[in-house]
Protein backbone atom coordinates (compact mmCIF):
# COMPACT_ATOMS: atom_id res chain seq x y z
CA UNK A 1 0.00 0.00 0.00
CA UNK A 2 1.57 3.01 -0.79
CA UNK A 3 0.16 5.49 1.22
CA UNK A 4 -2.09 5.35 4.50
CA UNK A 5 -5.86 6.12 3.36
CA UNK A 6 -7.07 9.42 4.43
CA UNK A 7 -10.56 9.50 6.30
CA UNK A 8 -12.68 11.41 7.26
CA UNK A 9 -15.70 10.37 10.23
CA UNK A 10 -18.43 12.58 10.10
CA UNK A 11 -20.48 12.30 13.72
CA UNK A 12 -17.01 10.76 14.80
CA UNK A 13 -18.37 10.77 18.66
CA UNK A 14 -21.70 8.90 18.08
CA UNK A 15 -21.74 4.84 18.55
CA UNK A 16 -20.89 4.35 14.57
CA UNK A 17 -18.23 6.97 14.84
CA UNK A 18 -16.65 5.30 17.74
CA UNK A 19 -16.74 2.03 16.38
CA UNK A 20 -14.95 3.29 13.02
CA UNK A 21 -12.23 5.03 15.37
CA UNK A 22 -11.83 1.72 17.30
CA UNK A 23 -11.35 -0.10 13.62
CA UNK A 24 -8.81 2.24 12.18
CA UNK A 25 -6.99 2.78 15.70
CA UNK A 26 -6.29 -1.43 14.99
CA UNK A 27 -4.51 -0.90 11.60
CA UNK A 28 -2.16 2.03 11.44
CA UNK A 29 -0.58 0.68 8.39
CA UNK A 30 -3.42 1.55 6.67
CA UNK A 31 -5.69 4.26 7.49
CA UNK A 32 -4.80 7.50 8.76
CA UNK A 33 -7.50 10.05 10.26
CA UNK A 34 -8.23 13.00 8.51
CA UNK A 35 -11.18 15.19 10.26
CA UNK A 36 -13.40 14.15 13.04
CA UNK A 37 -16.74 16.35 13.30
CA UNK A 38 -19.07 16.41 16.08
CA UNK A 39 -21.67 18.40 17.43
CA UNK A 40 -22.94 18.36 20.96
CA UNK A 41 -19.88 16.29 22.72
CA UNK A 42 -17.26 18.30 22.25
CA UNK A 43 -14.90 17.03 25.24
CA UNK A 44 -15.22 13.82 23.22
CA UNK A 45 -14.44 15.50 20.93
CA UNK A 46 -11.63 16.95 21.92
CA UNK A 47 -10.34 13.49 23.84
CA UNK A 48 -10.64 11.98 20.38
CA UNK A 49 -8.91 14.83 18.16
CA UNK A 50 -6.10 14.31 21.03
CA UNK A 51 -5.55 9.99 20.19
CA UNK A 52 -5.92 10.51 16.25
CA UNK A 53 -4.47 13.96 15.69
CA UNK A 54 -6.36 14.90 12.32
CA UNK A 55 -5.84 17.20 10.55
CA UNK A 56 -9.24 18.80 10.92
CA UNK A 57 -12.07 19.13 13.31
CA UNK A 58 -15.27 20.63 12.32
CA UNK A 59 -18.19 21.91 15.21
CA UNK A 60 -21.63 23.18 14.72
CA UNK A 61 -20.40 27.23 16.22
CA UNK A 62 -17.94 29.44 15.85
CA UNK A 63 -18.04 29.76 19.97
CA UNK A 64 -17.20 26.43 20.37
CA UNK A 65 -14.57 26.38 17.66
CA UNK A 66 -12.47 29.05 19.45
CA UNK A 67 -12.52 27.04 22.67
CA UNK A 68 -12.00 23.82 21.02
CA UNK A 69 -9.45 25.40 18.56
CA UNK A 70 -7.74 26.76 22.16
CA UNK A 71 -7.72 23.64 23.92
CA UNK A 72 -6.42 21.68 21.09
CA UNK A 73 -3.38 24.28 21.03
CA UNK A 74 -2.83 23.83 24.46
CA UNK A 75 -2.25 19.99 24.13
CA UNK A 76 0.07 20.64 21.01
CA UNK A 77 -1.89 19.78 18.23
CA UNK A 78 -1.80 21.44 14.91
CA UNK A 79 -5.74 20.29 14.46
CA UNK A 80 -7.57 23.01 12.59
CA UNK A 81 -11.07 23.52 13.68
CA UNK A 82 -13.79 24.48 11.39
CA UNK A 83 -17.26 25.64 11.23
CA UNK A 84 -21.20 24.34 10.61
CA UNK A 85 -22.00 22.69 7.06
CA UNK A 86 -19.60 24.45 4.98
CA UNK A 87 -16.74 22.91 7.36
CA UNK A 88 -18.19 19.47 6.85
CA UNK A 89 -18.57 19.56 3.43
CA UNK A 90 -14.65 20.54 3.08
CA UNK A 91 -13.77 18.14 4.95
CA UNK A 92 -15.93 15.40 2.63
CA UNK A 93 -14.82 16.88 -0.65
CA UNK A 94 -10.99 17.47 0.24
CA UNK A 95 -8.97 16.67 -2.59
CA UNK A 96 -6.64 14.54 0.02
CA UNK A 97 -9.21 12.60 1.45
CA UNK A 98 -9.95 8.81 0.44
CA UNK A 99 -13.12 7.50 2.53
CA UNK A 100 -15.57 9.42 4.13
CA UNK A 101 -17.32 7.64 7.08
CA UNK A 102 -21.23 9.37 6.64
CA UNK A 103 -22.52 8.99 10.25
CA UNK A 104 -24.45 12.44 11.40
CA UNK A 105 -27.93 11.53 12.28
CA UNK A 106 -30.47 12.52 10.73
CA UNK A 107 -31.44 15.42 7.56
CA UNK A 108 -27.99 17.28 8.97
CA UNK A 109 -25.92 14.68 7.36
CA UNK A 110 -27.14 14.96 3.77
CA UNK A 111 -25.59 18.09 2.54
CA UNK A 112 -22.08 16.89 3.41
CA UNK A 113 -22.52 13.33 2.14
CA UNK A 114 -23.69 14.87 -1.05
CA UNK A 115 -20.69 16.55 -1.51
CA UNK A 116 -18.48 13.57 -0.60
CA UNK A 117 -20.52 12.00 -3.57
CA UNK A 118 -20.02 14.69 -5.78
CA UNK A 119 -16.11 14.50 -4.94
CA UNK A 120 -16.23 10.35 -5.97
CA UNK A 121 -14.81 9.82 -2.26
CA UNK A 122 -15.82 6.44 -0.96
CA UNK A 123 -18.31 6.79 1.44
CA UNK A 124 -19.21 4.43 4.27
CA UNK A 125 -23.20 5.27 4.74
CA UNK A 126 -24.71 4.74 7.97
CA UNK A 127 -26.55 8.11 8.12
CA UNK A 128 -29.94 6.10 5.91
CA UNK A 129 -31.63 9.79 6.02
CA UNK A 130 -29.70 11.04 3.42
CA UNK A 131 -30.60 8.32 0.87
CA UNK A 132 -34.30 8.34 2.52
CA UNK A 133 -34.60 11.79 1.86
CA UNK A 134 -33.09 12.33 -1.72
CA UNK A 135 -33.44 8.87 -3.16
CA UNK A 136 -33.16 9.08 -6.75
CA UNK A 137 -30.81 12.38 -6.71
CA UNK A 138 -28.74 10.36 -4.54
CA UNK A 139 -28.04 7.47 -6.46
CA UNK A 140 -27.97 9.84 -9.67
CA UNK A 141 -25.21 11.87 -8.12
CA UNK A 142 -23.37 8.49 -7.49
CA UNK A 143 -23.41 7.43 -11.22
CA UNK A 144 -22.23 10.49 -11.94
CA UNK A 145 -19.08 10.96 -9.78
CA UNK A 146 -18.15 7.20 -9.90
CA UNK A 147 -18.10 7.67 -6.11
CA UNK A 148 -17.99 4.03 -4.47
CA UNK A 149 -21.31 3.81 -1.93
CA UNK A 150 -20.89 0.76 0.62
CA UNK A 151 -23.52 0.63 3.36
CA UNK A 152 -22.34 0.62 6.87
CA UNK A 153 -25.61 -0.11 8.46
CA UNK A 154 -25.34 -3.89 9.69
CA UNK A 155 -28.46 -5.14 7.76
CA UNK A 156 -27.60 -3.22 4.60
CA UNK A 157 -23.95 -4.49 4.72
CA UNK A 158 -25.45 -7.94 5.18
CA UNK A 159 -26.94 -7.58 2.15
CA UNK A 160 -24.11 -6.31 -0.07
CA UNK A 161 -22.13 -9.51 1.24
CA UNK A 162 -24.75 -11.54 0.15
CA UNK A 163 -25.67 -10.66 -3.38
CA UNK A 164 -23.85 -10.97 -6.38
CA UNK A 165 -21.01 -9.08 -7.10
CA UNK A 166 -23.31 -7.23 -10.48
CA UNK A 167 -26.42 -6.62 -8.70
CA UNK A 168 -26.02 -3.44 -10.07
CA UNK A 169 -27.45 -4.90 -13.49
CA UNK A 170 -31.08 -5.92 -11.38
CA UNK A 171 -32.36 -8.13 -8.96
CA UNK A 172 -33.93 -9.91 -11.53
CA UNK A 173 -31.50 -10.15 -14.49
CA UNK A 174 -28.71 -11.35 -11.42
CA UNK A 175 -31.32 -14.53 -10.18
CA UNK A 176 -32.74 -12.70 -6.70
CA UNK A 177 -36.24 -13.10 -5.79
CA UNK A 178 -35.94 -10.60 -2.34
CA UNK A 179 -34.17 -8.70 0.23
CA UNK A 180 -35.16 -10.47 3.99
CA UNK A 181 -34.32 -7.50 5.95
CA UNK A 182 -34.04 -8.35 9.37
CA UNK A 183 -35.06 -6.71 12.68
CA UNK A 184 -34.45 -7.20 16.65
CA UNK A 185 -37.84 -6.06 17.34
CA UNK A 186 -36.64 -3.60 19.71
CA UNK A 187 -37.60 -3.36 23.53
CA UNK A 188 -41.03 -3.63 22.81
CA UNK A 189 -41.62 -6.40 20.92
CA UNK A 190 -43.21 -8.37 24.07
CA UNK A 191 -44.90 -5.34 25.40
CA UNK A 192 -48.81 -5.17 25.72
CA UNK A 193 -49.85 -2.55 23.16
CA UNK A 194 -52.24 -1.29 26.09
CA UNK A 195 -48.66 -0.32 27.58
CA UNK A 196 -46.98 2.00 25.15
CA UNK A 197 -49.12 4.73 26.11
CA UNK A 198 -46.85 4.58 29.51
CA UNK A 199 -42.90 3.70 28.14
CA UNK A 200 -40.18 6.24 28.87
CA UNK A 201 -37.77 7.44 26.67
CA UNK A 202 -35.34 5.44 28.75
CA UNK A 203 -37.37 2.24 28.36
CA UNK A 204 -37.46 2.81 24.55
CA UNK A 205 -33.77 3.58 24.18
CA UNK A 206 -32.95 0.30 26.00
CA UNK A 207 -32.46 -1.57 23.06
CA UNK A 208 -31.42 -5.36 24.16
CA UNK A 209 -28.67 -5.81 21.43
CA UNK A 210 -27.52 -2.85 20.49
CA UNK A 211 -25.48 -0.05 22.13
CA UNK A 212 -26.64 2.98 19.91
CA UNK A 213 -27.91 6.94 20.46
CA UNK A 214 -31.35 8.11 21.66
CA UNK A 215 -32.46 9.07 18.52
CA UNK A 216 -31.98 5.95 16.84
CA UNK A 217 -32.68 3.78 19.63
CA UNK A 218 -36.08 5.28 19.49
CA UNK A 219 -37.00 4.51 16.02
CA UNK A 220 -35.99 0.93 16.70
CA UNK A 221 -38.24 0.56 19.28
CA UNK A 222 -40.77 2.06 17.19
CA UNK A 223 -39.77 0.00 14.12
CA UNK A 224 -39.50 3.15 12.00
CA UNK A 225 -35.71 2.92 11.56
CA UNK A 226 -36.85 -0.64 10.51
CA UNK A 227 -38.66 1.07 7.85
CA UNK A 228 -36.20 3.86 7.00
CA UNK A 229 -34.30 0.95 6.07
CA UNK A 230 -36.39 -0.39 3.75
CA UNK A 231 -36.53 2.63 1.92
CA UNK A 232 -32.60 2.61 2.17
CA UNK A 233 -32.42 -0.84 0.82
CA UNK A 234 -34.65 0.20 -2.07
CA UNK A 235 -32.32 3.00 -3.32
CA UNK A 236 -28.97 1.03 -2.56
CA UNK A 237 -30.41 -2.47 -4.29
CA UNK A 238 -31.94 -1.05 -7.24
CA UNK A 239 -35.56 -3.06 -5.31
CA UNK A 240 -39.46 -2.46 -5.43
CA UNK A 241 -40.69 -2.13 -1.93
CA UNK A 242 -42.60 -5.46 -2.43
CA UNK A 243 -39.24 -7.24 -3.11
CA UNK A 244 -38.22 -6.11 0.43
CA UNK A 245 -39.60 -8.33 3.74
CA UNK A 246 -38.93 -7.25 6.98
CA UNK A 247 -38.43 -10.29 9.14
CA UNK A 248 -38.33 -10.21 13.35
CA UNK A 249 -35.21 -11.90 14.21
CA UNK A 250 -34.69 -11.05 18.44
CA UNK A 251 -31.26 -12.82 18.48
CA UNK A 252 -29.77 -10.62 15.94
CA UNK A 253 -27.10 -12.64 14.85
CA UNK A 254 -28.22 -13.15 11.28
CA UNK A 255 -28.12 -9.44 9.91
CA UNK A 256 -29.95 -10.03 6.47
CA UNK A 257 -30.74 -12.44 3.67
CA UNK A 258 -30.86 -12.90 0.03
CA UNK A 259 -33.24 -15.00 -1.01
CA UNK A 260 -32.64 -16.26 -4.86
CA UNK A 261 -34.87 -17.49 -7.53
CA UNK A 262 -33.14 -21.42 -7.59
CA UNK A 263 -34.26 -21.18 -3.49
CA UNK A 264 -30.99 -21.00 -2.18
CA UNK A 265 -31.11 -18.31 0.60
CA UNK A 266 -27.89 -17.08 1.60
CA UNK A 267 -27.53 -15.15 5.10
CA UNK A 268 -24.67 -12.90 6.65
CA UNK A 269 -24.13 -13.68 10.62
CA UNK A 270 -21.63 -12.08 13.29
CA UNK A 271 -22.32 -10.87 16.71
CA UNK A 272 -23.92 -7.64 17.44
CA UNK A 273 -21.15 -5.20 16.86
CA UNK A 274 -20.60 -2.82 14.19
CA UNK A 275 -16.87 -2.63 14.21
CA UNK A 276 -17.81 -6.17 11.60
CA UNK A 277 -19.88 -3.90 8.81
CA UNK A 278 -17.34 -0.93 9.50
CA UNK A 279 -14.33 -3.30 8.71
CA UNK A 280 -16.21 -4.90 6.14
CA UNK A 281 -16.54 -1.44 4.34
CA UNK A 282 -13.09 0.18 4.74
CA UNK A 283 -11.54 -2.60 3.84
CA UNK A 284 -13.13 -4.03 0.98
CA UNK A 285 -12.95 -5.84 -1.42
CA UNK A 286 -10.41 -7.02 1.31
CA UNK A 287 -10.83 -8.67 5.10
CA UNK A 288 -9.32 -6.98 8.33
CA UNK A 289 -9.38 -8.09 11.52
CA UNK A 290 -12.11 -5.78 13.24
CA UNK A 291 -12.02 -6.60 17.12
CA UNK A 292 -15.12 -8.38 17.11
CA UNK A 293 -15.44 -12.21 18.62
CA UNK A 294 -15.94 -14.76 16.58
CA UNK A 295 -19.40 -16.09 16.42
CA UNK A 296 -20.28 -18.64 18.93
CA UNK A 297 -23.20 -20.96 17.65
CA UNK A 298 -23.43 -23.53 20.54
CA UNK A 299 -24.07 -20.43 22.92
CA UNK A 300 -26.05 -19.28 20.73
CA UNK A 301 -28.22 -22.36 20.22
CA UNK A 302 -31.35 -21.26 18.95
CA UNK A 303 -32.36 -18.32 15.64
CA UNK A 304 -36.15 -17.52 15.82
CA UNK A 305 -38.02 -15.47 13.57
CA UNK A 306 -41.28 -13.85 13.31
CA UNK A 307 -43.24 -11.63 10.81
CA UNK A 308 -43.80 -7.81 12.27
CA UNK A 309 -47.05 -6.70 13.63
CA UNK A 310 -47.96 -3.34 11.90
CA UNK A 311 -51.09 -2.56 14.42
CA UNK A 312 -47.90 -2.68 17.60
CA UNK A 313 -45.70 -0.79 15.20
CA UNK A 314 -47.57 1.43 12.48
CA UNK A 315 -44.15 3.67 11.56
CA UNK A 316 -43.07 0.09 9.90
CA UNK A 317 -46.55 0.25 7.90
CA UNK A 318 -46.20 4.05 7.08
CA UNK A 319 -42.88 3.71 5.93
CA UNK A 320 -43.53 1.13 3.30
CA UNK A 321 -46.53 3.43 2.25
CA UNK A 322 -44.02 6.46 1.93
CA UNK A 323 -41.74 4.12 0.18
CA UNK A 324 -44.80 3.28 -2.50
CA UNK A 325 -45.06 6.67 -3.04
CA UNK A 326 -41.81 7.31 -3.59
CA UNK A 327 -41.24 11.50 -4.63
CA UNK A 328 -41.62 13.80 -1.36
CA UNK A 329 -43.45 11.35 0.79
CA UNK A 330 -39.87 9.62 1.90
CA UNK A 331 -38.70 13.36 3.08
CA UNK A 332 -41.85 14.34 4.77
CA UNK A 333 -41.68 10.80 6.66
CA UNK A 334 -38.42 11.51 7.76
CA UNK A 335 -38.54 14.79 8.99
CA UNK A 336 -42.09 13.94 10.79
CA UNK A 337 -40.26 11.35 12.75
CA UNK A 338 -37.61 13.03 13.52
CA UNK A 339 -39.53 15.97 15.16
CA UNK A 340 -42.19 13.57 16.66
CA UNK A 341 -38.67 11.44 18.60
CA UNK A 342 -37.21 14.61 19.73
CA UNK A 343 -40.36 15.84 21.47
CA UNK A 344 -40.59 12.45 22.65
CA UNK A 345 -37.13 12.60 24.29
CA UNK A 346 -38.33 15.71 25.87
CA UNK A 347 -41.38 14.17 27.80
CA UNK A 348 -43.88 16.33 25.30
CA UNK A 349 -45.79 13.63 23.91
CA UNK A 350 -46.24 9.58 24.11
CA UNK A 351 -44.54 7.07 22.95
CA UNK A 352 -47.54 5.98 20.31
CA UNK A 353 -48.20 9.72 19.18
CA UNK A 354 -44.68 8.93 17.53
CA UNK A 355 -46.84 7.61 14.78
CA UNK A 356 -50.21 9.77 15.31
CA UNK A 357 -47.83 12.97 14.45
CA UNK A 358 -46.06 11.05 10.89
CA UNK A 359 -49.10 9.86 9.68
CA UNK A 360 -51.33 13.25 10.21
CA UNK A 361 -48.43 15.02 8.13
CA UNK A 362 -48.03 12.84 5.12
CA UNK A 363 -52.41 13.03 4.94
CA UNK A 364 -52.30 16.52 5.33
CA UNK A 365 -49.17 17.37 2.98
CA UNK A 366 -49.59 16.02 -1.21
CA UNK A 367 -46.72 13.93 -2.32
CA UNK A 368 -45.13 15.77 -5.09
CA UNK A 369 -41.78 15.45 -7.69
CA UNK A 370 -38.48 15.70 -6.26
CA UNK A 371 -36.40 17.35 -9.04
CA UNK A 372 -33.68 18.69 -7.41
CA UNK A 373 -32.34 19.25 -3.67
CA UNK A 374 -33.83 22.11 -2.87
CA UNK A 375 -37.28 20.42 -3.28
CA UNK A 376 -36.05 18.14 -1.10
CA UNK A 377 -35.28 20.53 1.40
CA UNK A 378 -38.90 22.10 0.90
CA UNK A 379 -40.85 18.97 1.83
CA UNK A 380 -38.31 18.65 4.75
CA UNK A 381 -38.95 22.13 6.13
CA UNK A 382 -42.78 21.95 5.35
CA UNK A 383 -43.51 18.50 7.28
CA UNK A 384 -41.27 19.74 10.12
CA UNK A 385 -43.72 22.86 10.49
CA UNK A 386 -46.81 20.35 10.13
CA UNK A 387 -45.42 18.24 12.88
CA UNK A 388 -44.85 21.72 14.92
CA UNK A 389 -48.59 22.11 13.95
CA UNK A 390 -49.29 19.13 15.45
CA UNK A 391 -47.49 19.38 18.93
CA UNK A 392 -48.92 22.92 19.27
CA UNK A 393 -52.49 21.32 19.00
CA UNK A 394 -52.08 18.06 21.14
CA UNK A 395 -48.69 17.68 23.07
CA UNK A 396 -49.36 17.60 26.98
Amino acid sequence: MSRLQQVTVLGATGSVGLSTLDVIARHPDRYQVFALTGFTRLRELLALCVRHSPRFAVVPEAAAARNLQEDLRAAGLATQVLVGEAGLCQVSADADVDTVVAAIVGAAGLRPTLAAVDAGKKILLANKEALVMSGALFMQAVRKSGAVLLPLDSEHNAIFQCMPGDFARGLSQVGVRRILLTASGGPFRQTPSAELDHVSPDQACAHPNWSMGRKISVDSASMMNKGLELIEACWLFDARPDQVEVVIHPQSVIHSLVDYVDGSVLAQLGNPDMRTPIANALAWPERIDSGVAPLDLFAIARLDFEAPDEQRFPCLRLARQAAEAGNSAPAMLNAANEVAVAAFLERRIRFPQIASIIEDVLAREPVVAVNDLEAVFEADTKARALAGHWLDRNAG
